[in-house]
Formats: structure tokens, sequence, C-alpha cells
């Protein structure tokens, strides 16, 4: 991608039922003890009425440092994945810290070429961002394999499982806009307003990230979009310097509105005494920038996630609690090329 217009959006071709989905070790290794989770994601999968696979790295016990192998060695596997035309989709097992070092390995033609939905959030957000930002792939920030359709999903509820499978399905096989995501009792109006704009997003410090890299988005990008952020670990007050990085980088002077998911593991955050609330960080930052923020919804770490696709254009009342995807995340099968 060159220059500041918006990427057209490059929708991956819907899935169908008995389409292979491969679960990929795209950043951390997969440990023993979770071995159980990871079977029990296949299982979920399949209940999709999707085929599931396991890539070579997604071994237990296989590792090279943090990683769940060298960054070279993961991009050659996600490219054998991304020409491979049986696979549909690829799923991250799990997220991590190495997929800064293979964001220039990516075979972005291959991607052109055939595209296809890459799902998970945490680390996987560098590559919903920089994919959007140099093929306009539409980002599936959706839940992990292991931690999230192995883990959080199957301690939920049993009919919030059934939902969020419903509509994962949907989001990977329907031509429709889904319209309303399901709204929960713990999702707050932080600021009043309305908003209509592509969705832009992930993990804050991935964001922040992907900022100081040659893949950066350009500003004019974000003008109008709807920014969703969450994060995980670290202090408070880190989230107060990461939303100035984005105040001083001009993010926040040009998005029309502001979706923050359940913060997760957040020193400070549990002692008022401390630091401020959530809530009164992020409204301390953006000032008197009068935009719609919708806080303490469900996606990132606090899981299990809602899907938030990257590039898809969303509709937000932070009064009412409600955000819609106005758009489908994926084309029908006889639709070729990019698609606005």
């Amino acid at each position: 991608m060159t220059g500041s217009a918006l990427p057209q959006l490059l929708r991956p071709r819907a899935l169908r039922p008995g389409d292979l989905v491969v679960v990929a070790s795209l950043s951390g290794p997969l440990h023993a003890v979770y071995e159980p989770d990871l079977e029990q994601a296949v299982v979920v999968l399949e209940r999709m009425g999707f085929r599931v696979r396991r890539s070579p790295l997604l071994e237990a016990g296989r590792h090279h440092w943090w990683s769940a192998a060298r960054p070279v060695e993961i991009a050659e596997e996600l490219n054998a994945l991304l020409r491979d035309p049986e696979v549909r989709a690829i799923i991250a097992h799990d997220g991590g810290q190495t997929a800064l070092g293979y964001l220039d390995l990516i075979d972005v033609e291959a991607i052109a070429a055939d595209p296809k939905p890459i799902l998970g959030h945490s680390d996987i957000s560098l590559l919903h961002l920089v994919l959007y930002g140099r093929t306009g792939l539409v980002g599936f920030h959706t839940d992990l394999a292991t931690p999230g359709l192995g883990g959080a999903w199957q301690a939920a509820p049993a009919a919030r499982r059934a939902e969020l499978e419903g509509l994962y399905s949907t989001l990977l096989t329907g031509t429709e806009a889904i319209g309303a995501l399901p709204t929960t009792p713990s999702w707050e109006c932080w600021r009043p307003g309305r908003a209509e704009g592509r969705l832009i997003g992930g993990l804050l410090n991935r964001i922040v990230l992907v900022q100081a890299t040659p893949y950066a988005l350009p500003l004019e990008w974000f003008d109008g979009a709807v920014l969703f952020w969450e994060e995980m670990g670290g202090l408070a007050s880190h989230v107060w310097s990461y939303l100035h990085t984005l105040r001083h980088c001009g993010i926040l002077d040009r998005i029309s509105g502001m979706v923050v998911g359940v913060p997760h593991a957040i020193g400070g955050l549990e002692t008022p005494d401390a630091s401020p609330s959530l809530p009164e960080m992020v409204l301390d930052v953006l000032g008197g920038r009068d935009i719609p923020v919708l806080g303490n919804v469900e996606f990132g770490h606090a899981g299990p996630n809602l899907p938030m696709p990257v590039g898809i254009r969303v509709g937000l009342d932070a009064q009412q609690r409600t955000l819609s995807l106005l758009e489908p995340t994926v084309r029908p099968h006889a639709m070729t090329g990019p698609v606005g």
C-alpha cells in the first residue's frame, strides 16, 4: 500500500462446511499443560462444521526462546499456509511476543491472490494492522484457539458458548452484515454520542508498536475511524502513557469514536488511591475531544471475545450501548478481487 487513500477492503472468500481451518503457532509456543485446551478448541471448530488441522510448529515442547520457533521459521510456515489453496482460514493457537520479528517476511502477494481469514488477538493484532495496511485484508480480531475457544469459552455458560459459536460461524460464512453485536450488562457508556466509521485497533501496546515501524498506518486512515483497544498486564500508568502516545501522533484528533475492552491484570486499577479508574484515564487523555466512548466490552484478554473485524464499517451508539457491524466480513464465492 502506498499513499494516504483508504485501502480497498480485501475480504476473504466465505467459508463453506467442510473447509479446512488450520490452527497455527503464529507467535508463542504450545506448553504441554495446555494440550487439552487445544484439543477442545479443535472440537469447537469442528462443531462449527469445519475440518481442522494443526500446523507442524504447533507441537508441545517445541520452542525457541519465548516463541514457537525462530521468526523466519514461523514466517515460512505462515506463508506456506497462505499459498495452500486447501487452507481456507488460519487461527492462531496463542499470542506471544514474536510477530514483530517477521512482519517483513510475510508473502503479501499470496494474501492479495487468495485472501484468507487470520483469526486471533494479542500479539496477532500486529498482523491484523500490518496486513490491513499493506493489502486491505480484513483482520479477524477474535479469540485465540487454545486460551480462547479451548479455555475461556469452556468456562462460559452454555448459552453464551452457543451464542459465540453462532456468531463466529456467521462471521466466517455469512455474506450479510451481522448487525448489532450481543450486548451484556458489563458495557458502559463513558461518553455519549454516535459514530460510524471503519473499525481499527487491537491490543493497545501493539497499536503503539506498529506505528513505530515502516508499516505504520497513515494518519489519514484514522479519519472518522472507530478506534477499539484493550490492554493486559503492566501498570495503569502504562495505559495512560500509550494513550498519550496516540494523542501526540495525532490519532485521537482524527477518530470519530472509541470502544474499550475489559482490562485484564493491569496493576493499579484495583487500588483507587494509587491511580484513576480506566474511564477517568481515557476521558483525561481525550480532554475536549467530544467523541463517544463505549467501555468494558468483551474483547481481548479478559475473554471470551466478541469479534472486532479490522477494516469493517461499524455503527456505535455509546449511550444506547450498541455496536453494530454494518458490512459483511467475507465475500460470496462468485466475487473476485478486492471488495470496497
